[in-house]
């Protein structure tokens, strides 16, 4: 979620949401230029890796798209005790002299993303999986503490 709604991309967002550290692209859904390098293009198209995070009873579930990258070029790391980051990293593919380039359009380059946990997640229990080019990140909630009930008693005259 940004922290300021983008009116351009058609996503939904949140300016409440406390848990989100990302922060708004004003250029995001435009075109980019023509005029600008290559390499610019690429690693600004993968340095928006799309990330879901879903919420369930018992976990709190984060799904990045990383198609093309392999598990050894991802990390996943809690930083500062509630903040979870994930970065990662793909290199361009090497050029050989004889090589002759007609396109290149995958891209390359690195992303990090970063949220803010709520306080009732297990930083220390996180288990991380790659399936299919999407990375799967699960992060155990506690138990909710059961309020004590309250009962009303008759006073007796």
């Amino acid at each position: 979620m940004s922290l300021i709604p983008s009116f351009f991309s058609g996503r939904k967002s949140n300016i409440f949401d406390p848990f989100s550290l990302d922060l708004w692209d004003p250029f995001e859904g435009f075109p980019i230029s023509t005029n600008a390098p290559s390499s610019t293009r690429e690693i600004s198209a993968f340095a928006n890796a799309k990330i879901d995070w879903k919420e369930t009873p018992e976990a709190h579930v984060f799904k990045v798209d990383v198609p093309g990258i392999k598990k050894e070029e991802v990390k996943v790391e809690v930083e500062e005790g509630r903040i979870l980051q994930i970065s990662g990293e793909r290199s361009r593919e090497q050029e050989e002299k004889n090589d002759q380039w007609h396109r290149m359009e995958r891209s390359s380059g690195k992303f990090i993303r970063r949220f803010r946990l709520p306080e009732n997640a297990k930083t220390g229990e996180i288990k991380a999986a790659m399936e299919n080019g999407v990375l799967t990140v699960t992060v155990p909630k506690e138990e909710e503490k059961k309020k004590s009930e309250v009962k009303a008693i008759d006073i007796s005259d």
